[in-house]
């Protein structure tokens, strides 16, 4: 993807998705809400995001614990579709999606039917052991899902040595080759986070990372109303989800105060 892609997506050089994080869908085992109240919750906020000014949404079935590896059931992928669609019938966002764990062609199904903008994939390239076994490189079978499916205008946006993962078997291979590797396979974009759900990145990564590639660098997790200007100087997208939440906790609700309060900042810095 180039930078010009990049803008064509989200409108601004510097780009702020906050996270949607779909209460737990039916099947898994923290199921409570009908269809009709979760995605009442969803759309309501999706328009409180919007009207504190964010660039872009992202939904994601993170309640949906434990997490299956790289697949999920027909009724995950049939209800995240249907909420995307109605966030799209009231808020004129881009929007992405990402199914845990890994469930990358079915992410990609989802925004090819609902006519999303971007997914973000686990796993695209090397292999790691996460929360629910080995996760195995996936970009060959994922790019050819897409051309197969039509989905070529839809961005694939990828993790490197992803949170909530051991990377004991790739330790000799650093951050830095591993984004040319996913550059290599046709990513469209490299995503950075700390080691775990809210936890910094490293910035000498994101600077090293930035710097080897013409890739857009988007932080995943960590970024806060302190460190907020350190991050936007050097990649080009956030990816903010528990910081937005009441006490910083991604299990509880959206703060208006914190999102309108981080989008006065990034305006400043912008």
């Amino acid at each position: 993807m180039t930078k010009q892609q990049f803008k064509k997506i989200f409108k601004t050089k510097k780009a702020i998705i906050a996270m949607i994080h779909v209460p737990a869908l039916p099947g898994t085992p923290a199921h409570q809400l009908s269809s009709a109240a979760i995605i009442k919750q969803v759309v309501k906020e999706a328009k409180l995001y919007a009207k504190a000014g964010v660039d872009a949404l992202m939904i994601e079935n993170m309640h949906d614990t434990p997490y299956l590896k790289n697949k999920v059931g027909p009724e995950i992928v049939a209800m995240m579709t249907v909420i995307a669609h109605e966030i799209k019938k009231v808020v004129a966002l881009p929007l992405g999606i990402q199914i845990l764990a890994a469930a990358n062609q079915s992410a990609l199904a989802v925004a090819k039917a609902a006519s999303l903008d971007f997914i973000r994939a686990e796993g695209f390239v090397f292999g790691h052991v996460a929360d629910e076994g080995y996760i195995d490189a996936n970009a060959g079978e994922l790019l050819r899902y897409r051309k197969l499916i039509g989905a070529t205008d839809i961005a694939i946006f990828t993790d490197l040595k992803k949170k909530h993962s051991a990377h004991a078997v790739t330790a000799d291979v650093d951050i830095v080759e591993t984004a040319k590797a996913a550059a290599f396979f046709r990513s469209d974009g490299l995503i950075i986070t700390g080691t775990a759900t809210g936890h910094a990145a490293d910035l000498e990564e994101i600077k090293a990372v930035a710097k080897s590639t013409n890739l857009p660098v988007f932080v995943g997790s960590g970024v806060n109303l302190d460190n907020i200007a350190d991050y936007l100087k050097i990649c080009d997208g956030l990816i903010i989800g528990s910081y937005f939440k009441e006490k910083s906790y991604w299990e509880n609700p959206i703060s208006p105060t914190k999102v309108k309060a981080f989008m006065k900042k990034v305006r400043q810095l912008r």
